[in-house]
């Protein structure tokens, strides 16, 4: 049987037992002998301690944010600076890259390009001349 099917079955039977303890408190408090005014008075106690956890619960919650927010104010601000720091460098160096060697490749690239076609057109010109 698959760890799957035994959470399935387990679910179903605690499912199944809690109906069943429902039902047998509902017929035990139906019952004329039943010291209802015990079982209320009991279940005030509960419901107050139920509060009381939940309080707890809500404190260390508090408590755990606080926690959050000072891990976030603390170790992830100077990653995120230095984040920034390298952002700019990078930018500066792309900066001085553009300006100091592909500026001048592409220029130097655009005066081959232009030899290059005024010489096709000289040929051209020139073949052109021959054969007439």
């Amino acid at each position: 049987m698959s760890s799957q099917k035994k959470v399935w079955l387990g679910l179903g039977l605690g499912a199944v037992l809690l109906a069943l303890l429902l039902v047998g408190g509902v017929y035990y408090l139906l019952q004329p002998s039943t010291p209802t005014a015990r079982i209320r008075d009991v279940m005030i106690i509960l419901l107050a301690v139920e509060g009381l956890l939940i309080g707890v619960a809500l404190l260390v919650l508090v408590v755990q944010m606080g926690l959050l927010l000072y891990v976030l104010h603390e170790e992830i601000r100077p990653i995120l600076r230095d984040f920034q720091e390298a952002a700019h460098t990078l930018k500066g160096t792309s900066e001085f890259v553009s300006e100091h060697v592909a500026r001048p490749v592409i220029r130097a690239k655009g005066y081959v390009a232009m030899v290059k076609a005024l010489r096709d057109v000289l040929r051209w010109r020139s073949r052109r001349k021959s054969k007439a």
